[in-house]
């Protein structure tokens, strides 16, 4: 018996029994410090990229704090912060295909530094295409293309 593989957008809305806030596990808190982590619902990172207006960007290290901040958490955790990202990019990705008007510009969502995320749906080059299009200056550093002063461009 085969199980079907669920859609981007099954696991997107597969709350899991979250968001959770927890202590900061002792393995991490040599990084982050003692105190409480949440744990979103992939839902609600979407909710925040959804957010994000053309011509602004945020990063993975600012979406983590907006949602820490909405739990009053130390942290938001940074491994499903940005599993949850790239599901939600995923997500959207099929939305487009699908003809879906309404869907999240992930494209905005950046690694920290400016740095576009290479995992996302049609790769850097995709992304480079669609940030230009909204008015961003990119740049390739070795492996890495970022975003141009992206930190004047930063979704409050």
């Amino acid at each position: 018996m085969t199980t079907k593989k669920k859609t981007w957008k099954e696991k997107l809305l597969d709350s899991k029994n979250l968001p959770k806030v927890e202590k900061i596990p002792p393995r991490m808190q040599k990084k982050f410090g003692k105190g409480t982590m949440v744990i979103p619902a992939p839902k609600e990172v979407d909710a925040i990229m959804k957010k994000v207006p053309s011509g602004k960007i945020i990063s993975i290290n600012r979406l983590r704090e907006k949602i820490a901040k909405k739990h009053h958490a130390t942290i938001g955790c940074p491994i499903t912060t940005g599993i949850f990202a790239w599901i939600a990019a995923n997500a959207a990705d099929e939305d487009i295909r699908a003809g879906i008007k309404k869907f999240t510009p992930y494209w905005r969502t950046l690694k920290e530094g400016g740095v576009i995320n290479e995992k996302y749906p049609g790769g850097i080059e995709r992304q480079a295409i669609l940030l230009k299009l909204e008015g961003h200056q990119i740049n390739q550093k070795g492996q890495k293309w970022l975003v141009e002063n992206w930190e004047k461009h930063l979704f409050r």
